[in-house]
């Protein structure tokens, strides 16, 4: 597009040479509404427990869980994710614990849907926090995933949460064909309104090391998770993904990781037009703190200006540790 004006009648300077001004002409916002603040769960009564991975981030046991619930809604965070650590004597090799309707994640659920029922809750399906292998799904005596047989487990996980009061089911596991399953079965039992926010994009990365600690499935894993989570170096192939996640009965879509994944993010909201989030995971949280904490950059201008970047790309909101602090920097 070609502009009559050139130098010195045009200069772009003038729009931003005022706070008021650079605020006016902003092409885009970023507000605590854009948050999803994941927390992670854990057995007990008053329990924080740091994880050492993840500076400043803990694990809650539910009654403190339910205090961060409505710290988040004070602080306009309209969502939050729930991660549960899984006692190791709990796993087992099919994951049965996710079945349970009184385990830790439901427990928490419940608590939150009660003592803080205007916030919604985002519950994670997939069988790694309950399996004593660490892989999302069962497997056979290959070590091979078996889809389907996952598939029928994940959709009674899925039950078992909405029925505990979850708002969001998120399907995590990327095994094929699990969201119109799960939609499916949703249906069947009346919930009509629980969203599906499926990671649709979710791609076999590097930066997930800290979540696995903070979930308590650091050092299971045998094996990788290349054979069902993507190729970091494909980009058709997650638009693929989304396509039928979308066709399947997803709301909204999720790619994961964030910030090495900008360009994913762009194709999908322009090839879809739908809302797309996306999890800035532990990998990158832990580097902002360690780059803080090496004196290389201020934990507050990091925050904002990686969140906005999720925001430019295209996103409706992103799951991230640092909801809570970004929300209180907005609130300034």
């Amino acid at each position: 597009m070609s502009h009559a004006a050139s130098y010195p009648a045009l200069r772009l300077r003038r729009t931003r040479s005022a706070a008021w001004s650079r605020a006016m002409v902003a092409e885009n916002t970023l507000s605590p509404a854009n948050l999803i603040w994941p927390l992670f769960v854990t057995e007990g009564s008053g329990v924080e427990e740091p994880i050492a991975t993840l500076p400043g981030v803990s694990r809650w046991s539910v009654d403190n869980i339910v205090a961060r619930a409505k710290e988040a809604q004070a602080l306009g965070i309209p969502c939050i994710a729930l991660f549960p650590n899984t006692p190791r004597e709990l796993r087992t090799e099919r994951g049965e614990e996710a079945l349970n309707p009184d385990n830790l994640m439901c427990r928490a659920i419940k608590a939150i849907a009660d003592g803080v029922p205007d916030i919604g809750i985002l519950t994670d399906v997939a069988l790694d926090p309950y399996t004593a292998h660490g892989h999302d799904g069962v497997v056979d005596a290959r070590g091979r995933v078996l889809n389907d047989d996952t598939m029928k487990i994940l959709v009674d996980q899925a039950l078992v949460q909405a029925r505990a009061g979850a708002s969001i089911i998120a399907p995590s596991d990327m095994m094929d064909g699990r969201v119109g399953a799960i939609r499916a079965a949703l249906e069947a039992e009346g919930f009509h309104d629980v969203q599906i926010m499926a990671y649709a994009a979710k791609y076999a990365s590097a930066f997930y090391g800290p979540f696995r600690d903070a979930v308590g499935s650091g050092g299971l894993l045998k094996g990788d998770k290349r054979g069902y989570q993507m190729d970091p170096a494909n980009a058709e192939e997650a638009l693929r993904e989304v396509a039928l996640d979308l066709a399947e009965g997803a709301d909204t879509v999720m790619v994961k990781p964030g910030l090495p994944y900008l360009d994913i993010i762009r194709r999908v909201k322009e090839r879809f037009e739908v809302p797309v989030f996306a999890y800035q995971v532990s990998g990158e949280y832990a580097m902002i703190e360690a780059a803080v904490a090496a004196g290389a950059g201020d934990r507050d201008a990091l925050v904002l200006e990686t969140l906005m970047a999720f925001r430019r790309a295209g996103c409706s909101g992103v799951l991230t540790y640092h909801a809570a602090h970004a929300a209180r920097l907005l609130a300034r």
